[in-house]
């Protein structure tokens, strides 16, 4: 009797456990489109023009969640303004918006959340230096899609200096601060991950 009861208890404390983590899953990856959504509204007075924390926040996202729940997060964020919500900076949402000019950063949002908690789950947040070094590598594939997707409406000169260059000095602002907030929650950022994957 005790066989038959071992594999039945066993399987229930598995179905309560895989439970949990989804419940755990989805509040995190609605929490971090919540995030991302306050980010993209918010403008810090900065030169040459106002900045918003939206990049900061995806890479923060990745360093916090890891690849696979930073992914899933970043694709319902993208599938909610895809679908009209107005999660993006400024009012538009909706498909057109997502194939105009700030398409591009907004898929490399995606990747660059997933790389990030990618060299942040093979240990990339235990030293300064690694943390700059992913944090900088995500910034870089965000302006590389953002810059490869303008310079096709508008050349390459012009996506140069009106979707790269204007960001420069407030992006490495973001990649040392948001650097510095993973090192500092760095022992409870692992256990986070830990929990979701």
């Amino acid at each position: 009797m005790n066989d038959n009861l071992n594999p039945l208890l066993a399987a229930n404390v598995w179905r309560q456990l895989v439970s949990k983590r989804l419940v755990l899953f989805t509040v995190l990856a609605v929490g971090g489109t919540v995030a991302l959504t306050v980010s993209a509204k918010i403008q810090v007075p900065f030169y040459p023009i106002p900045m918003t924390l939206q990049s900061m926040v995806v890479l923060l996202i990745g360093a916090a969640f890891g690849a696979r729940l930073a992914g899933a997060t970043l694709a319902l964020y993208l599938a909610e303004g895809l679908s009209g919500l107005p999660v993006f900076a400024g009012l538009g949402a909706g498909p057109s918006y997502m194939v105009g000019p700030t398409g591009g950063y907004l898929a490399g949002f995606l990747v660059a959340a997933g790389l990030v908690g990618w060299l942040v789950e093979r240990g990339w947040d235990r030293s300064l230096p690694r943390l700059l070094g992913a944090m900088t590598l995500g910034h870089m594939l965000i302006f590389a899609l953002g810059f490869s997707w303008l310079a096709v409406s508008i050349g390459s000169e012009k996506a140069w200096l009106l979707g790269v260059m204007p960001f420069v000095w407030s992006t490495l602002v973001k990649t040392v601060l948001a650097s510095a907030l993973v090192l500092i929650a760095s022992p409870r950022l692992k256990f986070l991950r830990d929990a979701v994957r």
